[in-house]
């Protein structure tokens, strides 16, 4: 289980009397979480009714940190986005401390993960998206990304020796790429961006998208990476190749909120390339790290990916 800081009933039920939202239940661990520690929480109300929240400590963010993201989902939720927003206290404040540990509570947002994605979860991803976008778009706060481009160049250099001779290179080539598409004077359309909306992180009531999660990546960057992030979790195969239906129904769905402009269509290609190339990276570091506390997902898979990428270049419809 990916819990990482231990909470007793005690610690809770002091950080819920801030709250006034009602009687500690139960609480229990969420499985899971790479990032973070996550417990789901049953209060009983005054009216005698459970209700179901979630709480989050963060392992990887500091308290500084955590303003952009209290202000952000709430932003989000106030123009109808299906994401989680932070309770505020009895004197209005939603940020808290835990164990020394920034700590939100949320609601629990209905629904569940699906495992087998059809064309229709894209669809619905691509439109929600799109909102998600364009909702973000005007929001008043910047934050650069965690795992960006700096992030990238550091570590890919820091990973070199460890790989074969051609794994190494491959990395290197991907990571220089991005730097000449940053150069060219495309002016990709940028704001707030979700950075990790894998479909693990989405919950759907029987085929309805009902909730998008973990937030905690967002920050500021190209609209057009976060689509590329999204067709190449949602729309690939077990051998890396890409689901042709499912990702025009993703990206379809995405065009009819906010339409691609011109030179998007030149940077899709590279896009998806390099979204492939972060999410290897990011694999990659824990696995090869005997010490490393993370979760470990294969990074071989987004190899494969960014490989097929290079194989096949993508195209907007």
């Amino acid at each position: 289980m990916a819990v990482y800081t231990n909470i007793s009933r005690t610690d809770l039920e002091n950080l819920l009397q801030d709250f006034q939202r009602g009687q500690l239940v139960d609480f229990q661990g969420i499985d899971g979480g790479i990032e973070n520690t996550n417990y789901f929480v049953t209060l009983l109300n005054d009216s005698g009714i459970e209700e179901e929240y979630v709480l989050t400590l963060f392992e990887e963010l500091s308290q500084e940190e955590m303003p952009y993201f209290v202000e952000l989902t709430t932003w989000l939720a106030d123009r109808g986005c299906p994401v989680p927003f932070p309770h505020k206290d009895t004197n209005g404040i939603a940020l808290k401390t835990l164990h020394n540990r920034p700590a939100l509570l949320q609601p629990r947002l209905p629904g569940q993960h699906v495992e087998s994605l059809t064309p229709a979860h894209c669809r619905q991803i691509g439109t929600a998206l799109g909102e998600f976008h364009q909702a973000g778009r005007d929001f008043y706060l910047q934050r650069q990304a965690h795992r960006g481009v700096f992030w990238w160049r550091r570590e890919s250099q820091h990973i070199a020796n460890k790989l074969a001779d051609d794994e190494a290179t491959l990395l290197r080539h991907e990571v220089s790429l991005f730097d000449q598409l940053r150069e060219q004077p495309w002016q990709l359309p940028q704001g707030v961006i979700h950075g990790d909306l894998f479909f693990d992180n989405a919950l759907f009531q029987g085929d309805q998208l009902s909730a998008i999660l973990d937030i905690y990546n967002a920050c500021s960057g190209y609209l057009l990476f976060d689509l590329a992030i999204v067709a190449n979790d949602w729309c690939v195969n077990v051998d890396g190749s890409i689901d042709a239906e499912r990702e025009n129904a993703l990206l379809n769905a995405y065009a009819a909120v906010r339409p691609f402009e011109d030179n998007e269509y030149l940077a899709w290609p590279q896009l998806v390339r390099t979204a492939a190339m972060r999410f290897w990276l990011s694999r990659l570091i824990p696995a090869l790290d005997p010490n490393s506390t993370q979760k470990i997902k294969d990074p071989q898979a987004f190899k494969r990916i960014l490989q097929y990428r290079i194989d096949h270049p993508a195209k907007l419809p």
